[in-house]
Formats: structure tokens, C-alpha cells, sequence
């Protein structure tokens, strides 16, 4: 739990925070099967938390759900629709079958993002389960707090990397459990979008064929301007070095990884860790911009 205040020069402070450890069995995060153990149980410790935190008079929130909880894709569009029938159509058959789920169980968000090196129409998608995204609403309800905006961690995370322009383009690796989530974004959109469920010893293999897709892609469009020229390392599925070393090995670049100071985030405590409020305090940069 988060509240950020804006400082000079574009510096964001944190002026409140607070984490709070969970039983495994109060949150299964997943985006099939029911999340929340008890409800009740977990409005208590939402409540200790905020105490906590300094904001018990909050009743505005925005909220960071579990990376397993939903999903999120780029979906392509091989062809122009005719109509704005034929689109949604389209989005609705392309999303059914990308989340595994019908389009009436899906509470959905999308975003048109800038066409594609061919000139075809691309869209972000993030659905949640409407049942599961219910159970997190109702444990707000019973605090009387209001969601104004419910994201994927991942997104949350992704606002340090879109708050500001750069040349190049940059990318976050969350991770998160028994997956991870790698993002690359240009010009504040996300170009790839991919979320990977493997074995620990899979993951630097498959960070490895991602790169060498966004690689050959670029060879593909014929881009000569900048690589990847920033990296941001969210969660324990990488270590910060060997995930820069793979980076720098696969693309031939020279980028670090970024730190809390190089994103304009200021921690008054190194016990804080900037992992655990990556994502809300992301969030928390929305309110001014």
C-alpha cells in the first residue's frame, strides 16, 4: 500500500507505505479458479494495513492485482474489417480464443496501440475473469473503498518505464511465482507482450528466444535506430546481472539494469523494498499525469 507525492523535477517521494505478508491459503492467485479464501479474513488485514500505512481516511484506490490472476495480450489484425461490426467480431473471436475463455465471462479492457511495421491494426487486452474481478470488488465493499483502476501488476510496474520519454527502447522483466512477464515498450506503448509459465531452470531460455524474436523483428522492419537501451528487473525470477548479461550478450548492447534512482523514486529506507511496491506506487504516478 502505496501514496506517492510529486516532487521537483519530475521526482516522485513516498510519503506513506506499508506491506502486509498473506497466507497462501487467504490469496490463490489464478485466473480460473476462485481467489480469495475468506473475505472477511482478508478485509481485516486490508484494514491493519492501512492503519499501518498512515491512510486509514483513504477511500480511493487503485489496485495492483496478482500477476496470475489475469492475462494480457497484443492482438494483431491480419486484415482491415469492413465495419465496425466485422471488428468486434474479430477482437471478440481473437480474444476468445487467445484467453481460453467466452467473451461473456471476461470483464475486458483494450487499448488501440500504433500499427504494426505492415501497417496492421494492433489492440491491448487485459481480461480478468468477471466472477474472480467480483471477489476483490466485494472484499472493497466491505471496507467501503472505491477501485478506480484495477490493473495486472505488471502494468503497474510498466508506468516507471512509460513516465518519461527516451530514445530506444526498454524492458520489463516481472516475475512472479512460477512465471514472468516480459514487456517491451516504444514510445510508451508495448511493441511485445509476453507472459511465461516454465521451470526456473527455463527461464533464461526463454528470455533468450524472446530476445532473439524482438531481434529478428526489428531485422524484419528494417530498423536502424536504437536497441534496448533500458531494462527494469521486477521479482526474484532473475538476478539483476545475468538478466542485463543476457540482454547485452543476445542484442550486443551495453545496457544496464535500471535502479529506484534512475526511475525518479525516491526511498527514504533501504528496508523498503522497491519489488514489493513496484507495481502500486506505479499506479500512484496515474494520479498527476
Amino acid at each position: 500500500m502505496v501514496q506517492l507525492e510529486h516532487g521537483r523535477g519530475n521526482i516522485c517521494n513516498l510519503r506513506r507505505a506499508a506491506t502486509i505478508s498473506l497466507s497462501e491459503s487467504l490469496i490463490r492467485p489464478s485466473f480460473d479458479e476462485p481467489n480469495i479464501g475468506a473475505g472477511s479474513e482478508l478485509a481485516a488485514a486490508l484494514n491493519d494495513l492501512v492503519s499501518s500505512a498512515g491512510l486509514i481516511r483513504q477511500k480511493r484506490w487503485s489496485l495492483a492485482l496478482p500477476e496470475a490472476t489475469s492475462r494480457a495480450q497484443i492482438l494483431t489484425l491480419e486484415t482491415q474489417p469492413g465495419s465496425s461490426s466485422e471488428l468486434e467480431e474479430v477482437l471478440t473471436w481473437k480474444i476468445e480464443r487467445g484467453f481460453g475463455a467466452s467473451f461473456e465471462e471476461l470483464a475486458i479492457s483494450r487499448e488501440r496501440l500504433p500499427v504494426d511495421s505492415q501497417g496492421r491494426d494492433r489492440y491491448l487486452v487485459i481480461a480478468v475473469r468477471s466472477g474472480v474481478l467480483e471477489e476483490y470488488e466485494s472484499v472493497l465493499a466491505v471496507l467501503g473503498w472505491r477501485a478506480g483502476l484495477i490493473l495486472p501488476r505488471h502494468m503497474g510496474e510498466a508506468q516507471w518505464l512509460t513516465r518519461n520519454g527516451s530514445k530506444g527502447d526498454s524492458l520489463l522483466l516481472s516475475s512472479s511465482g512460477e512465471a514472468f512477464t516480459a514487456v517491451v515498450f516504444r514510445e510508451k506503448q508495448p511493441l511485445i507482450l509476453r507472459t511465461v509459465a516454465c521451470e526456473p531452470q527455463e527461464r533464461e531460455d526463454e528470455l533468450y528466444r524472446l530476445l532473439l524474436f524482438y531481434r529478428d523483428r526489428r531485422i524484419a522492419a528494417e530498423e536502424s535506430g536504437p536497441s534496448l537501451s533500458r531494462l527494469l528487473v521486477v521479482g526474484d525470477g532473475f538476478t539483476r546481472d545475468r538478466a542485463s548479461g543476457i540482454v547485452n550478450e543476445t542484442l550486443g548492447t551495453a545496457l544496464r539494469v535500471l535502479d529506484p534512482a534512475d526511475l525518479g523514486l525516491e526511498l527514504p529506507s533501504r528496508e523498503l523494498s522497491f519489488d514489493a511496491i513496484a507495481a502500486p506506487a506505479g499506479l500512484a504516478t496515474l494520479s498527476w499525469r
